[in-house]
């Protein structure tokens, strides 16, 4: 099952991408991953606290799969083997305007027997998707 979202900044590629992996800074503006730490490369292991809206703090401890800078950036975590529950969190920017504005896709592919026992998880998790995109907008243009 895939959550996916999407918001359109108008910020380059470069700028949201900034923002995305200053890790440093999610507690001052991100409202979902209040909390991110960890190297930004191929296989290693971040540590990444999520708040669900109407839901309580998680910590995560995925591992990177993607580092494309600009472009792409992908984690993958699993709660104990892929097959009982695994997500792939995804965020893509596509440059429009000749690279003056981005499209940030933003979203997750869940797998395993665990994923139709969290449809309100997954709900509130989409809100926090949407969330997250409207505060890196703010952020991006510089009204927060």
């Amino acid at each position: 099952m895939e959550l996916r979202t999407e918001i359109e900044i108008e910020a380059p590629p470069e700028r949201v991408w900034e923002v995305l992996t200053n890790f440093a800074a999610f507690q001052e503006w991100n409202p979902f991953i209040t909390e991110a730490r960890g190297e930004l490369r191929s296989g290693a292991q971040l540590s990444i606290t999520i708040a669900l809206p109407e839901g309580s703090e998680q910590t995560f401890r995925p591992k990177v799969v993607r580092v494309d800078p600009a472009q792409e950036l992908r984690w993958r975590g699993t709660l104990g083997a892929a097959w009982i529950f695994s997500g792939e969190h995804f965020f893509s920017l596509e440059a429009l305007d000749e690279g003056r504005r981005t499209r940030l896709v933003h979203g997750e592919d869940f797998s395993g027997i665990l994923v139709k026992f969290l449809g309100p998880t997954l709900t509130r998790t989409a809100r926090g998707f949407v969330l997250m995109n409207q505060s890196t907008k703010r952020r991006c243009e510089g009204r927060s």
